[in-house]
Protein backbone atom coordinates (compact mmCIF):
# COMPACT_ATOMS: atom_id res chain seq x y z
CA UNK A 1 0.00 0.00 0.00
CA UNK A 2 1.36 3.45 -0.67
CA UNK A 3 2.46 5.70 2.71
CA UNK A 4 2.10 9.24 1.69
CA UNK A 5 5.41 11.08 3.01
CA UNK A 6 4.43 14.42 0.99
CA UNK A 7 1.51 15.79 -0.92
CA UNK A 8 2.41 18.67 -3.68
CA UNK A 9 -0.35 20.55 -6.22
CA UNK A 10 -1.11 19.17 -9.08
CA UNK A 11 -1.85 21.20 -12.45
CA UNK A 12 -6.40 19.82 -12.07
CA UNK A 13 -6.64 20.79 -16.04
CA UNK A 14 -3.62 18.12 -16.84
CA UNK A 15 -4.61 15.17 -18.46
CA UNK A 16 -1.87 13.06 -17.16
CA UNK A 17 -0.80 9.87 -19.42
CA UNK A 18 3.08 9.84 -17.98
CA UNK A 19 5.72 11.07 -15.56
CA UNK A 20 9.27 10.95 -15.73
CA UNK A 21 11.19 12.24 -12.80
CA UNK A 22 15.04 12.73 -13.73
CA UNK A 23 17.42 15.52 -12.16
CA UNK A 24 14.86 17.80 -10.16
CA UNK A 25 12.19 18.17 -12.40
CA UNK A 26 9.49 16.33 -13.71
CA UNK A 27 8.48 15.55 -16.59
CA UNK A 28 5.01 15.04 -17.97
CA UNK A 29 3.39 13.89 -21.02
CA UNK A 30 -0.46 15.07 -21.53
CA UNK A 31 -3.17 13.75 -23.41
CA UNK A 32 -6.42 14.84 -25.42
CA UNK A 33 -6.76 15.79 -28.84
CA UNK A 34 -5.73 19.29 -29.01
CA UNK A 35 -4.97 19.84 -25.77
CA UNK A 36 -1.65 17.01 -25.49
CA UNK A 37 1.77 18.66 -24.06
CA UNK A 38 4.98 17.90 -23.20
CA UNK A 39 6.01 19.61 -19.72
CA UNK A 40 8.89 20.32 -17.08
CA UNK A 41 7.10 20.80 -14.18
CA UNK A 42 8.74 21.87 -10.50
CA UNK A 43 7.42 18.85 -8.37
CA UNK A 44 7.34 21.55 -4.85
CA UNK A 45 4.82 24.27 -6.75
CA UNK A 46 3.32 22.58 -9.33
CA UNK A 47 4.33 25.70 -11.33
CA UNK A 48 5.01 24.56 -15.65
CA UNK A 49 8.48 25.47 -16.04
CA UNK A 50 8.35 24.74 -19.92
CA UNK A 51 5.90 23.23 -22.38
CA UNK A 52 6.08 22.35 -25.42
CA UNK A 53 2.42 21.59 -27.87
CA UNK A 54 1.74 18.32 -29.29
CA UNK A 55 0.51 18.55 -32.92
CA UNK A 56 -3.52 18.78 -32.41
CA UNK A 57 -4.21 15.61 -34.33
CA UNK A 58 -1.70 13.37 -32.04
CA UNK A 59 -2.96 12.62 -28.27
CA UNK A 60 -0.24 12.32 -26.02
CA UNK A 61 0.74 9.35 -24.03
CA UNK A 62 3.47 7.83 -21.70
CA UNK A 63 6.88 9.15 -21.66
CA UNK A 64 10.05 7.96 -20.95
CA UNK A 65 13.63 9.56 -21.10
CA UNK A 66 17.15 8.12 -22.71
CA UNK A 67 19.75 10.07 -22.21
CA UNK A 68 19.17 13.27 -23.92
CA UNK A 69 16.03 12.41 -25.13
CA UNK A 70 12.10 11.99 -23.93
CA UNK A 71 10.18 9.44 -25.97
CA UNK A 72 6.49 10.19 -25.73
CA UNK A 73 3.83 7.84 -27.13
CA UNK A 74 1.21 8.72 -28.84
CA UNK A 75 -2.63 6.87 -28.47
CA UNK A 76 -3.72 5.97 -32.06
CA UNK A 77 -1.66 7.55 -34.24
CA UNK A 78 1.39 4.91 -34.09
CA UNK A 79 3.79 7.58 -34.06
CA UNK A 80 6.63 8.18 -30.84
CA UNK A 81 7.59 11.77 -30.48
CA UNK A 82 11.36 12.19 -29.49
CA UNK A 83 11.87 15.60 -27.48
CA UNK A 84 14.76 17.47 -25.91
CA UNK A 85 15.62 16.98 -22.41
CA UNK A 86 16.45 20.34 -21.87
CA UNK A 87 15.08 22.16 -24.29
CA UNK A 88 11.80 20.27 -25.00
CA UNK A 89 12.26 20.91 -28.87
CA UNK A 90 11.27 18.12 -31.25
CA UNK A 91 14.30 15.82 -32.59
CA UNK A 92 11.94 13.40 -34.93
CA UNK A 93 10.02 10.40 -34.23
CA UNK A 94 9.31 6.42 -34.59
CA UNK A 95 6.86 4.66 -36.07
CA UNK A 96 5.24 1.42 -34.37
CA UNK A 97 2.56 -0.68 -34.97
CA UNK A 98 -0.81 -0.46 -32.90
CA UNK A 99 -1.77 1.66 -29.98
CA UNK A 100 0.86 3.28 -27.77
CA UNK A 101 -0.08 3.78 -24.02
CA UNK A 102 2.68 3.49 -21.32
CA UNK A 103 6.66 3.53 -21.92
CA UNK A 104 9.52 3.14 -19.69
CA UNK A 105 13.41 2.31 -19.82
CA UNK A 106 15.67 -0.14 -17.92
CA UNK A 107 18.41 1.51 -18.86
CA UNK A 108 18.52 -1.40 -21.50
CA UNK A 109 15.54 -1.30 -23.37
CA UNK A 110 12.09 0.64 -23.46
CA UNK A 111 8.95 -1.14 -22.34
CA UNK A 112 5.91 -0.42 -23.77
CA UNK A 113 2.30 -1.07 -22.95
CA UNK A 114 -0.76 -0.66 -25.47
CA UNK A 115 -3.72 -1.41 -23.39
CA UNK A 116 -3.43 -5.28 -23.66
CA UNK A 117 -1.71 -7.90 -20.73
CA UNK A 118 1.77 -7.55 -22.69
CA UNK A 119 4.84 -5.59 -22.80
CA UNK A 120 6.12 -4.84 -25.49
CA UNK A 121 10.28 -4.35 -25.41
CA UNK A 122 12.02 -1.93 -27.98
CA UNK A 123 15.79 -1.32 -28.71
CA UNK A 124 16.07 2.27 -27.40
CA UNK A 125 17.80 3.59 -30.53
CA UNK A 126 15.46 2.42 -33.33
CA UNK A 127 12.23 2.05 -31.55
CA UNK A 128 12.52 -1.25 -32.92
CA UNK A 129 10.52 -4.69 -31.22
CA UNK A 130 12.98 -6.97 -30.00
CA UNK A 131 10.32 -9.11 -27.80
CA UNK A 132 7.11 -9.60 -25.96
CA UNK A 133 6.19 -10.54 -22.14
CA UNK A 134 2.89 -12.22 -21.37
CA UNK A 135 2.18 -10.64 -17.72
CA UNK A 136 0.37 -12.75 -15.37
CA UNK A 137 -1.53 -12.13 -11.96
CA UNK A 138 -1.80 -15.11 -9.59
CA UNK A 139 -1.42 -17.24 -13.10
CA UNK A 140 -4.43 -15.51 -15.17
CA UNK A 141 -3.23 -13.04 -17.92
CA UNK A 142 -3.53 -9.12 -16.33
CA UNK A 143 -5.29 -7.11 -18.66
CA UNK A 144 -5.24 -3.13 -19.76
CA UNK A 145 -1.67 -2.22 -18.27
CA UNK A 146 -1.38 1.39 -18.75
CA UNK A 147 1.02 3.67 -17.55
CA UNK A 148 4.67 2.05 -16.78
CA UNK A 149 7.73 2.89 -14.62
CA UNK A 150 11.19 0.27 -14.40
CA UNK A 151 12.44 0.16 -11.57
CA UNK A 152 15.33 -2.68 -10.46
CA UNK A 153 14.63 -5.08 -12.63
CA UNK A 154 10.24 -4.62 -11.89
CA UNK A 155 8.26 -2.51 -14.15
CA UNK A 156 5.20 -0.57 -12.13
CA UNK A 157 2.04 -0.93 -14.01
CA UNK A 158 -1.22 1.42 -13.75
CA UNK A 159 -4.28 -1.03 -14.23
CA UNK A 160 -6.81 1.39 -16.35
CA UNK A 161 -9.90 1.81 -14.89
CA UNK A 162 -9.05 0.81 -11.40
CA UNK A 163 -6.87 2.28 -8.56
CA UNK A 164 -4.33 -0.75 -9.01
CA UNK A 165 -0.57 -0.72 -9.56
CA UNK A 166 1.02 -3.67 -10.65
CA UNK A 167 5.03 -4.61 -9.71
CA UNK A 168 5.66 -6.96 -12.44
CA UNK A 169 8.57 -9.11 -12.53
CA UNK A 170 10.53 -8.25 -15.57
CA UNK A 171 12.31 -11.36 -16.19
CA UNK A 172 9.29 -13.66 -15.75
CA UNK A 173 6.36 -11.78 -16.20
CA UNK A 174 4.38 -12.70 -12.83
CA UNK A 175 3.10 -9.86 -11.09
CA UNK A 176 4.80 -9.88 -7.66
CA UNK A 177 2.36 -7.43 -5.99
CA UNK A 178 -1.17 -6.04 -6.44
CA UNK A 179 -0.76 -2.03 -4.49
CA UNK A 180 -4.22 -0.72 -4.01
CA UNK A 181 -4.24 3.31 -3.94
CA UNK A 182 -7.56 4.34 -4.14
CA UNK A 183 -7.81 6.68 -1.45
CA UNK A 184 -5.38 8.84 -1.90
CA UNK A 185 -7.71 11.59 -2.69
CA UNK A 186 -10.35 12.86 -0.41
CA UNK A 187 -13.69 11.77 -1.80
CA UNK A 188 -14.83 15.12 -2.61
CA UNK A 189 -11.66 15.57 -4.73
CA UNK A 190 -12.41 12.33 -6.52
CA UNK A 191 -16.11 14.27 -8.24
CA UNK A 192 -13.92 16.46 -10.13
CA UNK A 193 -10.41 14.30 -10.60
CA UNK A 194 -10.18 11.36 -13.39
CA UNK A 195 -8.75 7.79 -12.95
CA UNK A 196 -5.32 7.26 -11.58
CA UNK A 197 -2.11 7.32 -13.96
CA UNK A 198 1.15 8.55 -13.16
CA UNK A 199 3.96 6.98 -11.84
CA UNK A 200 7.94 8.46 -11.53
CA UNK A 201 10.59 7.01 -9.09
CA UNK A 202 12.56 8.98 -6.97
CA UNK A 203 15.62 6.96 -6.70
CA UNK A 204 17.45 9.34 -4.68
CA UNK A 205 14.93 8.91 -2.12
CA UNK A 206 13.82 5.50 -2.63
CA UNK A 207 10.01 7.13 -2.88
CA UNK A 208 7.39 7.13 -5.98
CA UNK A 209 5.09 9.88 -7.22
CA UNK A 210 1.46 8.83 -7.92
CA UNK A 211 -0.61 11.47 -9.69
CA UNK A 212 -3.46 10.98 -11.77
CA UNK A 213 -6.27 12.30 -14.93
CA UNK A 214 -7.33 15.87 -13.89
CA UNK A 215 -6.06 15.31 -10.20
CA UNK A 216 -5.51 18.98 -8.32
CA UNK A 217 -2.61 16.79 -6.31
CA UNK A 218 0.39 14.71 -6.97
CA UNK A 219 1.45 12.30 -3.78
CA UNK A 220 5.50 11.06 -2.81
CA UNK A 221 4.44 7.42 -1.33
CA UNK A 222 6.70 4.53 -0.31
CA UNK A 223 5.16 1.13 -1.21
CA UNK A 224 5.09 -0.69 1.91
CA UNK A 225 2.88 -3.88 3.26
CA UNK A 226 -0.30 -2.87 5.84
CA UNK A 227 -2.46 -5.15 8.10
CA UNK A 228 -5.73 -7.16 5.62
CA UNK A 229 -8.72 -5.21 6.23
CA UNK A 230 -12.27 -7.03 5.15
CA UNK A 231 -10.33 -8.94 2.54
CA UNK A 232 -8.75 -5.80 1.01
CA UNK A 233 -5.53 -3.61 1.53
CA UNK A 234 -6.08 0.24 0.94
CA UNK A 235 -3.76 3.60 0.46
CA UNK A 236 -3.61 5.83 3.36
CA UNK A 237 -5.04 9.08 2.76
CA UNK A 238 -3.30 12.11 4.27
CA UNK A 239 -4.09 14.32 7.07
CA UNK A 240 -5.57 17.71 5.68
CA UNK A 241 -3.23 20.04 4.75
CA UNK A 242 -3.12 23.07 3.05
CA UNK A 243 0.84 23.08 2.95
CA UNK A 244 3.05 20.30 1.29
CA UNK A 245 4.34 17.91 3.81
CA UNK A 246 7.83 17.92 4.10
CA UNK A 247 8.99 15.50 2.08
CA UNK A 248 10.06 11.97 3.52
CA UNK A 249 13.79 10.46 2.83
CA UNK A 250 14.00 6.82 2.60
CA UNK A 251 17.41 6.52 1.26
CA UNK A 252 18.87 3.19 1.20
CA UNK A 253 15.05 1.93 0.98
CA UNK A 254 14.26 -0.76 -1.53
CA UNK A 255 10.90 -0.30 -3.80
CA UNK A 256 10.59 -4.14 -3.93
CA UNK A 257 9.22 -3.97 -0.46
CA UNK A 258 6.38 -6.27 0.16
CA UNK A 259 2.90 -5.00 -0.27
CA UNK A 260 -0.29 -6.70 -0.89
CA UNK A 261 0.22 -10.46 -2.54
CA UNK A 262 -0.98 -10.43 -6.27
CA UNK A 263 -4.57 -12.27 -7.15
CA UNK A 264 -6.12 -11.99 -10.13
CA UNK A 265 -7.43 -8.81 -11.68
CA UNK A 266 -8.71 -11.01 -14.82
CA UNK A 267 -12.45 -11.09 -14.17
CA UNK A 268 -12.84 -7.46 -13.41
CA UNK A 269 -15.66 -6.39 -15.54
CA UNK A 270 -14.65 -3.66 -18.45
CA UNK A 271 -15.62 -0.82 -18.37
CA UNK A 272 -18.29 0.48 -20.36
CA UNK A 273 -18.26 3.72 -23.02
CA UNK A 274 -19.82 5.71 -20.91
CA UNK A 275 -18.33 5.36 -17.31
CA UNK A 276 -15.93 7.50 -15.76
CA UNK A 277 -12.80 5.04 -16.26
CA UNK A 278 -14.12 4.72 -20.18
CA UNK A 279 -14.12 8.47 -20.00
CA UNK A 280 -10.55 8.46 -18.43
CA UNK A 281 -8.77 6.76 -21.50
CA UNK A 282 -10.37 9.65 -23.80
CA UNK A 283 -12.76 7.64 -25.34
CA UNK A 284 -16.20 9.03 -24.32
CA UNK A 285 -17.70 11.68 -27.00
CA UNK A 286 -16.28 14.55 -28.70
CA UNK A 287 -16.14 17.18 -25.86
CA UNK A 288 -13.38 15.06 -23.82
CA UNK A 289 -11.69 14.78 -27.19
CA UNK A 290 -11.57 17.85 -28.42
Amino acid sequence: MPRVVAVYPHDPEAFTQGLVWHDGFLYESTGLYGRSTLRRVDLTTGAVLRSAEVPALLFGEGLARVGDRLIQLTWQEEVALVWGLETLERRGDYRYKGEGWGLCFDGKRLVMSDGSGRLTWRDPKSFAEVGKLAVTVAGRPAERLNELECVEGAVYANVWGSDQILRIDAASGRATAVIEAGDLLTPRERTAADVLNGIAYRAEAGTFLLTGKLWPKLFEVVFEAAPRRSGKWRAQRPAATKTPVAPGRRAGRSPMSPCRPARSSASAPRPSAGSRAARGRGRSPAPLRG
